[in-house]
């Protein structure tokens, strides 16, 4: 377990560098509304200088950002997903079996489908600048 004191958005860069030294594609994302998921994910493609503009995908459900003509970053929110079942109406594994970077806000649907190795990150936001960002 590996713990991150965030209390500028600059701050995200270590836990950047963090993830994409483990070589883990899967990142679950847990913490609150408002909490910095879709943030982390924005900085994660700014460091990597991605180009597409990263929004929630509350209502999409999945929003890709191209990295190269031939990976891709997928992030999803499953929030408004009520069953497994939907999931495979999007082709979830498909996603998940990719190799691609794939980030995921409210797991809770998905955790016991997914194979392989995953990165939990859980996000615990104490006011508008400070949160522990936590890795496990």
């Amino acid at each position: 377990m590996k713990t991150f004191k965030k209390k500028s958005i600059s701050d995200y860069k270590e836990v950047v560098e963090y993830i994409i030294s483990t070589d883990i594609k899967i990142i679950l994302l847990e913490g609150n509304l408002g909490s910095g998921k879709t943030t982390l994910v924005k900085f994660f493609c700014d460091f990597l200088h991605i180009k597409d503009k990263v929004l929630s995908p509350t209502f999409n459900i999945i929003n890709e950002y191209n990295v190269d003509k031939n990976n891709k970053i997928y992030h999803f929110d499953l929030y408004r997903l009520k069953s497994k079942a939907e999931l495979i109406e999007i082709d979830f594994l498909d996603y998940i079996d990719s190799g691609n970077y794939c980030f995921i806000e409210w797991p809770e649907i998905c955790r016991d489908i997914i194979r392989g190795d995953v990165l939990n990150l859980k996000i615990k936001s104490f006011d508008n600048l400070n949160r522990d960002i936590i890795i496990f």
